[in-house]
């Protein structure tokens, strides 16, 4: 695969920043601005994951005292690595937010303990003490989002059928499978959650095959993991299933079909952890955030979704956001039949047991591999 280009942005700066190349460390000594570079693997309009993203770095533009250079559509491969090493040493950032999932491991590492000075803050990895320190990992608990999102898909079914288009079985994606179908049967005891994964982030046509597949099954209330949701979400609405959405409202692509769903809320982050580096204060390596710090947001409801669905929705919401509600406690089985949290184990949002979830719990119909 072909490395992205550098742009006539880089090139334009190319010959200031040169001679700027080996001072980066210091961020200071650098440029009047300091320069904050994002990164995402795919576009930044794609009504999801980059988008929401870019929704962030665009709250950055407005802070005084930063400047923003983004590139979009960059592959999980050193690719990544030429991008970022663009951005040091052409662009003279010195705080990068590589986005995407797959950059963290070697790609964010390796470049981290080349330029020991330059603060690399990734989404979603696993940080650990044994990684540089100038790596910083952080996330939203968006499984609390996609929770409520279950229990209004488990009041409007009418099937008893739920769908769920995902990209990869990593941890990450089956605990928003797992919290989607826990929620969902807090309204139906007896719905089901069908799962099909795609393979990988980006696949439009298995996303609206998938989709269709599921539909033809009976499944009538449809949501996703995968970086772009706008297929899924067009197709479903366009089969006559309801839509829960996911990274971004996505209401305004089918409005009528459209129930609720889990959304990102880095505008908020974004400027705070900028802010801090700024001011020279120390960034966690190890970061997380739900409803309670508004990384997360549920979706609007749309007008299908009736009193009842919207009352218990609200009132779970509002547990979870006072931190008064665990999703995950015992007992609890997975689809096999297996007990992966027994009776009187309560897992919490920070417990490190559910980054490494590898199973998808009772009701759900698919497989991890």
């Amino acid at each position: 695969m072909a490395f992205p280009k550098i742009s006539r942005r880089h090139l334009f700066q190319g010959a200031a920043a040169s001679a700027l190349a080996a001072t980066v460390p210091g961020h200071a000594a650098v440029a009047k601005d300091t320069v904050v570079g994002f990164i995402y693997v795919g576009s930044r309009d794609d009504y999801g994951y980059n988008q929401a993203h870019a929704a962030g770095a665009a709250a950055l533009k407005k802070v005084a005292g930063l400047k923003v250079v983004e590139e979009e559509k960059v592959p999980e491969t050193d690719a990544v690595e030429k991008t970022m090493e663009s951005m040091i040493n052409l662009d003279g950032a010195t705080l990068l937010f590589p986005t995407s999932f797959g950059y963290f491991s070697p790609h964010v590492l390796k470049l981290a303990n080349k330029y020991g000075k330059v603060r690399f803050e990734h989404a979603g990895g696993l940080w650990t003490e044994k990684d540089p320190k100038n790596v910083g990992s952080y996330f939203g608990y968006i499984d609390e989002a996609q929770h409520v999102a279950g229990v209004v898909a488990g009041h409007t079914t009418k099937t008893g059928k739920l769908g769920f288009v995902a990209a990869k079985p990593i941890p990450q994606v089956l605990r928003n499978i797992n919290a989607f179908m826990l929620g969902a049967r807090l309204a139906n005891p007896n719905a089901t959650l069908q799962v099909i994964f795609t393979g990988d982030w980006s696949m439009p046509v298995k996303e609206a095959e998938a989709t269709n597949s599921l539909v033809d099954v009976g499944v009538d209330v449809i949501t996703c993991h995968v970086d772009g949701p706008k297929t899924v979400m067009e197709n479903a609405a366009r089969r006559g299933a309801m839509i829960s959405s996911y990274h971004v409202n996505a209401a305004p692509l089918a409005p009528e079909a459209h129930l609720t769903g889990a959304a990102w809320n880095w505008e908020v982050l974004y400027p705070r952890f900028a802010q801090m580096f700024v001011k020279g204060e120390t960034i966690p390596n190890f970061y997380r955030g739900g409803l309670k710090e508004a990384l997360v947001k549920v979706a609007p409801y749309g007008p299908k979704v009736s009193e009842a669905a919207r009352k218990h929705a609200d009132d779970i919401k509002a547990k979870l956001t006072a931190g008064d509600y665990i999703i995950f406690k015992g007992p609890l089985k997975d689809n096999k039949g297996n007990v992966v949290i027994a009776a009187g184990i309560e897992r919490g949002q920070t417990d490190a047991e559910l980054e490494t979830i590898n199973y998808l719990v009772e009701g759900v119909i698919g497989a991890t591999s």
